[in-house]
């Protein structure tokens, strides 16, 4: 049990002893380092149900605490009634001697205790290629998943293809119009069909693959053959711009295996058995406002064919029935309208309330120059993935994706994701990565090797020090909340924010082109102390930016940049 953890439990005890039991004590760090490392606001928490004053409660709260047995040094009552702490030293470097130790290992937990979890996201039709949204999903998918991984749960990142329906009905007439017109036929395209020069593409390598075969032919079996054709070569490039992007699922699932087994036509039969159904109008409806939907919703519409929500209940009803009884959704805002509904559904079938999660994401705008940036016409009205990555790298795009909340709507701006400065907020922690990796060359040290035992980490006094090893302490209880939050972003906004302190460390005192001479001084055991510290460093950054699959570089260029 670490520090933190120790403190939590002694004032949660405390609490106990003055009246308020499982009270749940929130510690963290203040804004202004003068306030301690750490701070708590439980006396005004307690004060409604002690009917005592806060400061009175903080005060007995600190008369009552072991700071010792805590790692605690000093603490003061301040403000309305906050407790600040101040961390004792040899807490401090325990901590770094921590984190050295246990190298890929820190940071992570136990919390979901093996339980599975899925994380369903992207689950784009196989239409065409992948736009930038399904690219700011695929980043939080791939990153909520990493974090629930990290923190102790069995992550399975799920794709669903919606491979039947009237979307693929459309592109199988847009495919044949386009394969007839390549074969000299003058066919007129379906007004409502997709009109990127992907489809073009489609058809072309159809026809080289057939040659003329279906020139002429409207019949099922050529339709057929195009559907299948279309979504094999649209799944492709799906799936090779998804690998580019570092995204890898662990299981596609086909809608038209719902179909296949059954699936939807038992899913409506165990509605029915609900007594929640019933017939207007010629189609069958579901009473989902008996579970708080602000309407009834059409199961199977008049000409015998089930709507979207049908397929959709029954392929949730899969993941609970596979052992998933933790499900997230990652998915676009324009979804939101579907949660009543889908949730109204499964409860009918008795799954719980508030089954699946979801994580609702805005658009994505890209600007350069103060304007909307198209890079092709390709996908007809819309920036391809492929086509962002290819022009700003995997780390910057995924890094972009991920640095603001799911719910923001976001403007990627291209200035700054082409700036190799440090402007760019994503080589600002890289560069920072890199650093660590230059002190080590020139010390002609493997970090492996970095001898923690053998250093004497109170040699570590300075302020900037101490400030870098507390950020570093934070490592751990940030990936947890980041993980429960379901929030990525957090995650960004400590990498940044260590890597700012770790700058101030590296160049403090130091103006010198030569700033890794302030960690390898001639005094041996300060150098040794500081190499530790510069492990820590090196380790925390690299286990942030790998969790958000992004790399951690060892060498960048103009990594000397202030």
């Amino acid at each position: 049990m670490n520090a933190v953890e120790r403190l939590r439990t002694q004032l949660e005890r405390v609490a106990a002893e003055l009246g308020v039991e499982g009270a749940n004590a929130q510690l963290e760090r203040p804004r202004n380092p003068d306030h301690g490392d750490l701070a708590t606001n439980l006396a005004m928490m307690l004060a409604g149900r002690l009917r005592r004053p806060p400061r009175e409660i903080a005060q007995a709260i600190l008369d009552r605490l072991v700071l010792a047995n805590a790692g605690v040094a000093r603490a003061e009552v301040a403000g309305a009634g906050f407790i600040n702490f101040w961390l004792a030293g040899e807490v401090l470097h325990g901590q770094l001697a921590r984190i050295v130790e246990q190298d890929r290992a820190y940071g992570r937990s136990e919390v979901g205790a093996g339980q599975p979890v899925m994380v369903e996201f992207v689950s784009a039709n196989p239409t065409g290629p992948l736009h930038i949204g399904h690219g700011r999903q695929a980043a939080l998918g791939d990153a909520i998943a990493g974090l629930l991984a990290w923190t102790g749960w069995r992550a399975h990142r799920e794709f669903y293809y919606n491979d039947a329906g009237e979307q693929i009905a459309r592109l199988t007439r847009s495919v044949w119009a386009r394969y007839q017109q390549l074969c000299g036929r003058d066919v007129a395209f379906p007004e409502d069909g997709y009109h990127g020069d992907y489809v073009v593409d489609v058809a072309r390598d159809l026809r080289a693959r057939d040659g003329d075969r279906w020139a002429g032919d409207e019949s099922e079996a050529a339709l057929e053959a195009m559907r299948k054709f279309a979504v094999a070569e649209l799944r492709a490039e799906q799936n090779r711009d998804l690998a580019e992007f570092r995204v890898q699922f662990d299981e596609f699932f086909l809608e038209s295996s719902l179909y296949d087994s059954g699936r939807v036509e038992k899913t409506i039969e165990r509605l029915c058995e609900t007594g929640l159904a019933y017939e207007h109008e010629g189609a069958l409806w579901l009473r989902t406002t008996a579970f708080g939907d602000d309407k009834d919703r059409v199961m199977v519409k008049s000409n015998g064919q089930p709507t979207y929500f049908l397929p959709d209940v029954a392929y949730h009803l899969t993941k609970w029935e596979r052992g998933f009884h933790a499900d997230i959704n990652v998915q676009g805002a324009d979804h939101h309208g579907t949660i009543a509904r889908m949730r109204a559904g499964l409860r009918a079938l008795g799954l719980p309330e508030g089954y699946p999660e979801y994580v609702l994401h805005q658009m994505v705008l890209v600007m350069q120059g103060g304007q909307e940036v198209k890079f092709s016409k390709r996908a007809g009205s819309y920036t391809t993935l492929h086509e962002l990555v290819t022009e700003t790298g995997v780390d910057v795009a995924r890094y972009f994706f991920l640095m603001r909340r799911a719910d923001a709507q976001m403007v990627f701006d291209l200035d700054l994701a082409l700036d190799h400065s440090e402007k760019n907020p994503v080589y600002k922690v890289q560069y920072a990565h890199a650093r660590m990796w230059s002190i080590f060359r020139k010390a002609g040290v493997d970090p492996k090797d970095v001898d923690v035992g053998g250093a004497d980490l109170a040699l570590l006094s300075e302020r900037t020090e101490q400030d870098l090893v507390k950020q570093l302490g934070q490592f751990p209880d940030l990936v947890a909340r980041a993980a429960e939050a379901r929030a990525p972003h957090l995650v960004c906004d400590y990498l940044e924010e260590t890597a700012g302190v770790v700058n101030s460390w590296y160049h403090a005192g130091n103006p010198s082109r030569n700033p890794e001479l302030a960690v390898l001084v001639p005094d041996p055991a300060l150098r040794a102390a500081r190499l530790v510290l510069a492990r820590g460093i090196q380790i925390v950054l690299r286990n942030g930016l790998e969790l958000l699959g992004l790399s951690a570089p060892e060498r960048m260029e103009r990594e000397e940049t202030a």
